[in-house]
């Protein structure tokens, strides 16, 4: 594995604004609406998505998150390590939902320039096994520094750390607000994890600000209100700042901030957004 720090001249290679952005669904997740909203009931399930998007360049595209490892989802033996605890478990629709969504919108794994991971928990890191050893995983330095460590920790925190630690990849290392191609910003928006990051894409007819795991939920935008788990104590005042960062986003004239994980929110049904 190589670990590199991000170098303010990188533009991964991408030239131009972005084109187009392909919203997709590659799983889904039962959620106590407690975890997603502060002062949510814990014995409400949410049958929430599980999101990734393309965004595409004129000579390239990124990868915002990248889903489940359908292999270990698969794997008896794995899937009960990983993803059968309390009240959760991963639904996979047929196939490798990521990487036949990205084959039906015609895109070339050859020409992605890189894939951002808003954090390392387990519904986002698991396609990082389709990337080449050259593309780059764009994280947050305080989420790689907490990752690291997460092999020590007791299993709140869901991850599957051979999604992330693995030997061929390519990491690379961002501090607090970057941009990292023509129209599009990594957001520092740490709280849930102690490095998560959002993204901020301006597209041609609006901007669209990707909120991962700051904002399950639209109404944690609307209302200003984070959601109800944070993977350490002390990250909670940080949670709150994130989601008063989103909130005041969304109120821009030409800004939409998408929640992560909103099971009615409708842009997550659209195939392609310019």
């Amino acid at each position: 594995m190589s670990v590199l720090d991000w170098q303010e001249d990188s533009s991964l290679g991408l030239t131009g604004p972005p084109l187009r952005l392909h919203p997709m669904i590659v799983g889904y997740e039962p959620i106590r609406e407690s975890i997603s909203i502060l002062g949510g009931d814990p014995a409400v399930f949410l049958l929430e998505p599980v999101t990734v998007s393309a965004v595409v360049h004129e000579n390239g595209w990124l990868l915002v998150d990248s889903g489940f490892n359908v292999d270990v989802v698969r794997d008896p033996v794995e899937r009960a390590t990983y993803y059968n605890w309390d009240s959760y478990t991963a639904l996979l629709p047929p196939g490798d939902p990521l990487a036949d969504q990205v084959a039906e919108l015609g895109l070339s794994w050859g020409d992605l320039r890189g894939c951002i991971v808003s954090h390392v928990h387990l519904d986002h890191t698991g396609g990082l096994r389709l990337l080449g050893p050259d593309v780059p995983v764009l994280m947050q330095r305080a989420e790689y520094e907490f990752a690291r460590q997460i092999p020590d920790l007791d299993e709140k925190h869901v991850v599957v750390p051979g999604d992330y630690l693995r030997e061929d990849l390519n990491i690379v290392l961002l501090d607090g607000d970057t941009l990292l191609a023509p129209g599009v910003t990594a957001l520092d928006t740490r709280g849930h994890t102690p490095g998560h990051q959002s993204v901020m894409v301006e597209l041609p007819s609006r901007t669209v600000v990707l909120a991962c795991d700051a904002a399950d939920l639209k109404r944690n935008v609307l209302e200003a209100v984070p959601c109800g788990t944070v993977m350490r104590p002390q990250d909670e005042p940080f949670a709150l700042t994130a989601i008063q960062r989103l909130h005041e986003l969304d109120q821009r004239p030409g800004v939409e901030v998408w929640p992560g994980h909103d099971p009615d929110w409708p842009a997550w049904q659209e195939k392609t957004v310019s």
